[in-house]
């Protein structure tokens, strides 16, 4: 892949990232320590950051570097906004209760959540 197509790649992803946790360049920049223009830099695809900056991202977002570098894939989710949801909800930690609260429930419960989420796909066919 050339230079130009990793430079896109990292800037697309570093958006998302930032997107999907609502943070901005100003907050990465004091957070992390970097100059606020070598940022934008990356952002906007203009220049790459070295490998330390790219773990140091990582590492700020909780994710694997290859999440920085490599073009991103909505994966599990066929809707993108569900996938952006399920994002917020795995990485926002006031909504994780929402994963975690399934963890007292019975089994019946269980079932009749599931049943709710059949029906829910079923009005999509």
């Amino acid at each position: 892949m050339s230079d130009l197509g990793n430079k896109a790649i990292m800037a697309e992803n570093i958006q998302r990232l930032m997107d999907s946790r609502g943070i901005d360049r100003n907050k990465i920049c004091a957070d992390l320590g970097l100059k606020y223009t070598t940022f934008t830099d990356w952002v906007k695809g203009n220049t790459y950051p070295r490998i330390d900056k790219i773990e140091l991202l990582a590492n700020y977002f909780g994710v694997p570097k290859s999440e920085l570098v490599e073009k991103y894939t909505d994966g599990y989710y066929t809707d993108r906004e569900a996938a952006e949801f399920a994002e917020y909800l795995r990485t926002r930690p006031g909504a994780r209760m929402l994963f975690s609260a399934a963890k007292d429930i019975t089994k019946e419960e269980m079932e009749e959540t599931v049943k709710y989420i059949e029906f829910l796909k079923s009005k999509h066919k």
